[in-house]
């Protein structure tokens, strides 16, 4: 019965020779080409997890009073949604450890977004014909952010509402149109009931559809466009060397999706995240330290702890201290790796599509500001923590930030020059092997044990 519902398809849709091809389409086997699959397998994961989430959680900030088994919180007024958020963790069979799978996967998401890039990045990946995946890459992290940032928002705890109160102290010190923008968002003046419905909406329709659609485009057109490799033999410009789809890229890819979903649930079962129940509800007039926010936010907090005190007065507008590392330093950071393709064809005089990827070594100077953004990224998420710091190394906050003000600084351009030496040598060499090579030949010639060169 199944071989004739197949054949009846086959013979309208012509299915057989499309599923011909694509068990034998190949994939290279580098390992670094699976980064972007641990995104989609944590991203399965998030609408799962998401999905049961949704069933129980109420996106109400109106107030009631608490009577669950959290007896410290007992007889206190919290919003709907942070009482629902509570009978998660302690009233629904599994809803804990799905609430901490669900944030151990949106972190691993977004960490598998970064590594991605940075392999792209590194490798050139993004050059012609591949500016469109590029595009879609960084449009995709930009929505994991949102979506991380709203269900980090949604329970309505104390961290979550200083985090909501700060984004909102951002958006209003957009010029011109930031009061609005702040009223569109929140529906009023900071704290509002409106505020959770809406990152509700946002979160759990708005920014996962669009995710899936950007995923979606991008394995489109990666499959249409073939995978880059790295040079070796038998490979060029015009053709693919590795795997077949199936069976045994398939049994690789199903092999990576079952250590995905085993390490989030080993995350959510043994690592503790965001426990609500220890900040409290959000009161406008509370605040805890230490705190820090998710690592991939951490870079804008760190911006405000660094960023200079500067408010101008302009046309009767003024631009507040935070437009300048949470508004500015953002919009010219995405529009220029927006554009990076062409900057890098630009600067390199080349306008040729590839297939053959780039060693990061023979190319010091894009390894080189690669790894200087790193640098500069990395003392902004470092700062974002000044206050955990500062209590467990007992040194004064003040010391901590102008540290990182000159890390930020200082730290990026040193960086640059340091790879830019090494990956010009390798170059020059041939790479580690190569290099390790030479020098035991050269010891070889001075009098050392030959053996060593074998």
């Amino acid at each position: 019965m199944l071989e004739r519902f197949l054949l009846w398809v086959d013979d309208r849709l012509g299915t057989a020779h499309f599923v011909r091809h694509a068990l034998r389409k190949a994939f290279p086997d580098h390992w670094s080409f699976m980064l972007g699959e641990i995104n989609l397998y944590a991203f399965i994961v998030l609408v799962a997890t998401g999905t049961f989430l949704a069933m129980f959680f109420d996106p109400n900030a109106a107030k009631l009073t608490y009577h669950g088994p959290y007896a410290l919180l007992a007889g206190t007024r919290v919003s709907h949604a942070y009482a629902s958020a509570l009978a998660l963790s302690f009233e629904v069979n599994g809803g804990l450890l799905v609430r901490q799978i669900h944030h151990w996967s949106a972190l691993i998401f977004l960490a598998g977004i970064v590594a991605h890039m940075g392999r792209i990045f590194f490798t050139g990946a993004f050059r012609k014909p591949r500016e469109i995946n590029w595009i879609v890459g960084l449009a995709l992290f930009g929505l994991a952010m949102l979506a991380g940032f709203t269900g980090y928002s949604l329970p309505d705890d104390l961290l979550s509402g200083i985090g909501l109160r700060i984004a909102d102290s951002v958006v209003l010190a957009v010029p011109v149109v930031g009061t609005w923008l702040s009223f569109l968002l929140i529906g009023g003046t900071f704290p509002t009931e409106r505020i959770i419905p809406r990152l509700f909406v946002a979160h759990v329709y708005l920014l996962p559809s669009l995710i899936a659609a950007f995923i979606a485009l991008h394995l489109i057109v990666v499959w249409r466009q073939k995978h880059a490799q790295f040079p070796g033999p038998d490979r060029t410009e015009h053709n693919v060397v590795g795997s077949p789809l199936f069976p045994r890229y398939a049994a690789k890819s199903l092999a990576l999706l079952a250590a995905v979903v085993g390490v989030a649930c080993a995350l959510g079962a043994l690592v503790q995240i965001n426990p609500i129940w220890l900040w409290g509800p959000y009161e406008p007039w509370n605040a805890v330290n230490p705190a820090q926010p998710d690592w991939y936010v951490g870079w804008l907090e760190g911006g405000l702890r660094l960023g200079p005190p500067w408010a101008l007065h302009f046309l009767g507008h003024t631009v507040g201290s935070p437009f300048w590392p949470t508004v500015l330093l953002p919009f010219v950071l995405f529009a220029v790796l927006l554009v990076w393709p062409w900057i890098d064809g630009a600067i390199r005089r080349d306008r040729d599509a590839h297939q053959l990827l780039d060693l990061p070594r023979n190319v010091p100077w894009r390894t080189a500001l690669g790894v200087a953004l790193f640098l500069f990224m990395f003392g902004l998420t470092l700062a974002a923590s000044g206050d955990v710091q500062a209590r467990y190394a007992h040194l004064p906050i003040t010391a901590i930030t102008t540290f990182y003000r000159f890390f930020c600084l200082f730290g990026p351009p040193v960086g640059f020059g340091v790879t830019y030496v090494i990956a010009s040598e390798l170059r020059a060499t041939g790479g580690v092997q190569q290099a390790t090579r030479i020098r035991l030949r050269r010891n070889a010639e001075g009098g050392f044990d030959e053996e060593l060169l074998r």
